[in-house]
């Protein structure tokens, strides 16, 4: 079986139908489950208190506006080189999720920053590069608007996606970038030595299994509205043709 057969839109749609009823509550029981955990059973950290249950907040969501513009920019490449419609319309699908969690990224970092650095915001290296992302979403979004072909909409848009990467990958990357700035490092490593304590780092992995499968489930779910809304406006134009 071949990855391009997904896309092919009634693959897409049987195939994605199946998969959904089994990622959506899993998602949320993941989600739920981390939360509960991290906020209800794990102790104060010695030096931020309270303030660092956000943590599983922040965190994943914060990891999934950064993958989610990752899965775009290789979506919106796969149209331009392949002219799939459904990895355009995947594209188009994914960027009000990832703006979403790039919201709560940023609303969660100011309730976490306040009360650690004494400001709401700060103009950090990887704070701006990721508010800058958040700006790039929206421009994305507002281009496929804007644009009445749908091809050229996906054309420009995916151009737009490659430049965004940049963003993406200095949102990621800033805190090695550069020495200075407020923001910590990262939270997970691969150097185990480099991760947060035991008792924060087990409930936060499953807090960013249950983002990653509802980022998943979002997605497929906002792509098979897409492809049905291409439809029915190319049924519509037939019809007025007619």
């Amino acid at each position: 079986m071949s990855l391009w057969e997904y896309a092919n839109p009634k693959r897409f749609i049987e195939t994605a139908g199946r998969i959904l009823p089994v990622l959506a509550p899993l998602s949320l029981l993941a989600i739920a489950g981390g939360l509960v955990w991290g906020f209800f059973f794990t102790p104060e950290d010695y030096r931020q208190g309270a303030t660092v249950k956000i943590i599983y907040l922040h965190v994943p969501a914060a990891m999934m506006a950064i993958n989610a513009w990752v899965m775009m920019l290789a979506a919106s490449l796969i149209w331009l080189v392949r002219r799939h419609h459904v990895s355009a319309l995947a594209a188009r699908a994914a960027a009000p999720v990832g703006l979403t969690f790039t919201a709560i990224a940023l609303v969660t970092g100011a309730l976490w920053g306040q009360p650690m650095w004494g400001t709401w915001w700060e103009w950090d290296p990887r704070l701006t590069s990721f508010l800058i992302l958040g700006l790039f979403y929206l421009g994305y979004i507002a281009l496929w608007q804007a644009v009445e072909n749908p091809d050229t909409a996906a054309d420009l848009t995916g151009v737009l996606c490659i430049v965004g990467s940049v963003f993406a990958v200095l949102s990621r990357y800033a805190v090695n970038f550069w020495n200075q700035g407020l923001h910590q490092g990262a939270s997970l490593s691969l150097d185990r030595k480099g991760n947060v304590s035991d008792v924060f780092w087990y409930p936060l992995l499953l807090c960013i299994a249950g983002f990653v499968l509802l980022f998943v489930s979002l997605v497929l779910l906002r792509t098979m509205t897409e492809i049905r809304a291409r439809r029915l406006a190319v049924l519509l134009a037939r019809e007025r043709l007619a």
